[in-house]
């Protein structure tokens, strides 16, 4: 049986969202395979490790009972020897535990974690682990970068303009300036973060300012996006390294005057939507969603198509979910932003899609594996005889 460190938390504004994701979404369809012995690795707020089966249980987080939890147990280590393992102090004095881990499934979302940074931990301790590599992942939650790499490959986007917080401290005329391009409504988001935290729907000038200054809170950079006209939002869950399947064309729901923020995602319960569609939606990471959307068959291939491209453009592995922006009256569709991480890996998209959780991680797993047995065909190493000049 293989052993399957999940790790989650982190220094991130979507914390607590990535505890949802990992118990949930993770850890209990992975047990629930029979294949895997589980280890919970949580991150917490300041940065501290710790390893231990307690962490597989939500009531200690919802009591607050972690920060008791964190008083008493020891922190975790990493060990790298051609792979990972886990050491922490045993109860003991003087020794310690060791588990050799086989595998790592992330559930870090946003900064430190889902940005690359654990990714690139993982590559250097040499351990397969789910999802999109470093470089996909720096890409994929950098929005000023993602758009720069998609529109070199011909992907359509709207116009928009990104600039530094820096920038806006200084010299926040030539940034109003350059903002004064494009039309109403504008999004104005932070360049890194996901759930949707930070970003405001702008409808006119007066209310500009603000909403770069909340951006600027959360971030060193940040883009400003021109809305689309007649809008429609969908949303593709993808999986696969080479090949790739997609799961439905989502249609998120929300009233006419919103957008996804975090409220509307992750704490309303679904209600957003009504009952309008009930039997094609389902509640899920982005609220009340029909599933599939209901858009013309032409857009919804299409939208399936630029999705892909978008995934493989960015070079993404594993799983991501790609969000488009559809102008339903010209028939266009745009690139929006790609979620390296979906939140509950979008499990309730691919039950509709006739692939359970348990199915689901498994086929992570599987993903992760092969890429990474993929990697090892090429060569780290090479002989010279540089050294001996000296």
């Amino acid at each position: 049986m293989k052993t399957v460190a999940v790790i989650f938390g982190s220094r991130s504004t979507e914390h607590d969202v990535s505890i949802v994701t990992a118990l949930s979404s993770i850890i209990k369809p992975l047990e629930l395979s029979g294949r895997f012995a589980v280890e919970a690795v949580y991150i917490a707020k300041d940065g501290a490790w710790y390893w231990d089966n307690k962490l597989k249980d939500i009531a200690l987080y919802q009591s607050g009972g972690i920060e008791e939890f964190m008083r008493k147990a020891p922190k975790v280590h990493l060990l790298f020897d051609d792979g990972l393992t886990l050491v922490k102090s045993s109860q003991f004095a003087g020794r310690k535990m060791y588990k050799k881990i086989d595998l790592v499934f992330p559930a870090t979302h946003g900064t430190h974690g889902e940005d690359g940074e654990l990714m690139s931990i993982l590559e250097m301790a040499n351990v397969p682990y789910v999802g999109c590599g470093p470089e996909a992942s720096v890409i994929a939650m950098d929005k000023v970068l993602a758009k720069q790499v998609t529109q070199a490959d011909g992907i359509p986007t709207t116009p928009w303009i990104w600039f530094s917080a820096d920038e806006l401290s200084k010299t926040p005329s030539a940034v109003l300036a350059k903002i004064k391009g494009l039309k109403y409504p504008l999004f104005v988001k932070p360049a890194h973060l996901g759930s949707s935290i930070g970003i405001t729907r702008v409808t006119e000038e007066a209310q500009l300012m603000n909403a770069l200054e909340v951006a600027a809170h959360y971030d060193d950079r940040i883009i400003v996006e021109q809305g689309v006209s007649n809008l429609v939002e969908v949303t593709v869950p993808i999986i696969g390294n080479t090949e790739l399947t997609t799961a439905y064309v989502e249609q998120p729901l929300a009233k006419s005057d919103e957008f996804f923020d975090f409220e509307t995602k992750y704490m309303q319960g679904g209600k957003k939507g009504g009952k309008a569609g009930a039997k094609s939606g389902e509640s899920g990471s982005q609220g009340y969603s029909k599933i599939p959307a209901e858009i013309p068959k032409d857009m919804y291939e299409e939208s399936e198509e630029l999705a892909r491209a978008v995934y493989k453009s960015i070079g993404c592995s594993g799983i991501a979910r790609v969000d488009l922006l559809i102008d339903s009256m010209a028939k266009k569709v745009y690139f929006n932003e790609v979620n390296p991480l979906p939140g509950g890996l979008y499990a309730h998209n691919w039950r509709q899609k006739g692939i359970g959780n348990v199915s689901l991680v498994e086929k992570l797993v599987d993903l992760a594996e092969e890429r990474h047995a993929e990697r090892k065909r090429f060569h780290t190493s090479f002989s010279t005889n540089y050294l001996k000049q000296f």
